[in-house]
């Protein structure tokens, strides 16, 4: 009878679990891998466990070396727009420095792919919905990851380049400074008079199809005028697609290239455009 006895405390002592110990907050750096792509992303979690995820990525820097910089300061601009508490955050310090423009789009889609598929086993959460959101040229790599991807919703802030041929044309006039963007293409195709659908097949006007989820867009009117000179055609572009999900536009009269951070309206669309997916 005492074996027994003590058989049975000893199956009622193995059969109580362990204790959980709670979620906790915590901002991180982190090198992910996916599909042998590795990046540098910046982790803000709030104490939860199961979280819907917003990808944010930053404008262009000039040096790889400041990008981790950038990606800390784009997520604290969204985050400083947006309403939820509960999201986390992943910033992604994609590089640039060295490369042709938009070849950064494998860096973009590692992390989100990442998200997606490893990030809820790695960091021991649940991964629910996912978000894209960008500013500047982070603005078309999530314009681009949309023609690539389906996601809750993507968010682009004055996206861009738009137009390489005539941002380059321009350069090549001497009408603007040159820059490293136009540099490294003049180097790999001759002048845009030599190739000019090289430069095209580059820029955000030749992404603006075949759209996977639902996108709103945010631009100030008052943005630089390279921004403006092809705006309308971009905007157009958008709204004439037949093959995408919802878009949406969203224009503030006077703002400037960062809209998004500055105007009540524009923060407002931000909010309901995550909240209603």
């Amino acid at each position: 009878m005492r074996i027994l006895i003590f058989i049975a405390l000893f199956l009622v002592a193995c059969s109580k679990e362990e204790p959980v110990d709670p979620p906790r907050a915590y901002r991180k750096t982190q090198t992910i891998s996916y599909n042998n792509i590795n990046v540098d992303v910046v982790i803000d979690k709030p104490a939860l466990h199961d979280l819907d995820v917003l990808i944010v990525f930053h404008g262009t820097v000039q040096f790889d070396s400041n990008i981790l910089s950038a990606a800390n300061t784009v997520l604290d601009n969204f985050k400083g727009i947006l309403d939820r508490k509960d999201m986390m955050l992943v910033s992604v310090a994609y590089p640039g420095e060295n490369l042709l423009f938009g070849d950064n789009i494998v860096y973009a889609e590692a992390a989100l792919l990442w998200v997606q598929n490893k990030a809820s086993r790695e960091l021991g959460i649940t991964v629910k919905k996912v978000f894209l959101a960008g500013h500047s040229q982070g603005g078309y790599l999530v314009t681009r990851l949309n023609t690539m991807h389906s996601t809750n919703g993507v968010i682009a802030n004055a996206p861009g380049p738009l137009n390489l041929v005539y941002r380059c044309q321009l350069e090549e006039n001497g009408q603007i400074t040159s820059g490293a963007v136009c540099t490294r293409l003049r180097n790999a195709y001759g002048a845009t008079t030599a190739d000019s659908n090289a430069y095209f097949q580059r820029s955000l006007l030749n992404f603006t199809s075949d759209f996977k989820s639902d996108i709103l867009f945010v631009q100030g009117l008052n943005d630089a005028p390279i921004q403006m000179y092809s705006w309308p055609v971009f905007k157009q572009n958008v709204m004439n697609c037949a093959n995408c999900q919802n878009r949406q536009l969203v224009e503030i009269p006077g703002g400037e290239h960062a809209a998004l951070f500055t105007s009540a309206v524009a923060k407002s669309e931000f909010n309901v455009f995550i909240n209603s997916r």
